[in-house]
């Protein structure tokens, strides 16, 4: 099965240059990776200041879902 190279496709958008637009909004790309379902890689991840977005092993949108903010206790 067919496995995107991230780094081919995403490794640009790391600087901060490049950015994805989502629903008309430009979102900085800050990490990304493969996810597994604990046996085989099933798909992989990109996540921006605000979100992370899931994708299929074919590159298929599967969900989007919000950062959670971190609160600072002091």
């Amino acid at each position: 099965m067919f496995m995107p190279n991230l780094d081919e496709r995403y490794h640009s958008y790391l600087d901060g240059k490049k950015k994805l637009r989502i629903d008309g909004e430009e979102h900085r790309v800050i990490a990304y990776g493969y996810t597994d379902d604990g046996q085989t890689i099933d798909g992989y991840y990109l996540t921006t200041n605000n979100h992370t977005l899931y994708y299929n092993k074919e590159s298929k949108f599967l969900r989007m879902e919000p950062l959670e903010k971190l609160v600072q206790v002091s």
